[in-house]
């Protein structure tokens, strides 16, 4: 009898996983766009092939790699009314030891932030869009790594948007 139950729970877990809009390992670019604050990416499915449980709150989406590379994409409301130059200092000042900027721009109604944070590469971006929404994307991953993520980070980051 484990059979039908097997069956059923492998259904149901397609059915979530299609009605999330998510994918598993695949050679085609996967898009992803948040329900909540239309925050769009597209991202190649065969390296972020591991999709993480999705927040209660709906506010994005994270999807981590086999060689420990990881990829969020969310949405905040930007509750303190901070412009594009506040947030990047507050964001660049509220890290912990080891983290280093290395890279800074902040123009019309987005920041780039990337550098070191120990032995991880990050790039995040955050465009300020419509309704007070910030719109955010991350990427982590190891410095042992850099060559081939660089290569993947500038298309990613070209492909992210929201309204």
């Amino acid at each position: 009898m484990r059979r039908p139950i097997r069956l059923a729970a492998g259904f149901a877990l397609a059915l979530t996983m299609g009605a999330a809009g998510l994918a598993t390992a695949s050679a085609e670019p996967v898009r992803y766009t948040n329900p909540r604050f239309g925050t769009t990416v597209v991202m190649p499915g065969e390296v972020f092939s591991q999709p993480q449980p999705p927040p209660e709150n709906g506010d994005g989406m994270s999807w981590r790699a086999a060689d420990g590379g990881f990829l969020a994409v969310y949405g905040m409301y930007n509750a303190l009314g901070q412009t594009p130059e506040e947030f990047a200092d507050w964001d660049s000042d509220n890290q912990g030891p080891g983290y280093e900027v290395t890279y800074r721009r902040v123009a019309g109604d987005w920041v780039v932030l990337s550098g070191y944070d120990g032995g991880e590469v990050f790039y995040k971006r955050f465009e300020f869009g419509a309704d007070d929404v910030i719109h955010a994307l991350l990427i982590t991953y190891p410095k042992a790594r850099k060559g081939f993520y660089d290569k993947l980070v500038g298309k990613i980051a070209e492909s992210f948007d929201g309204p």
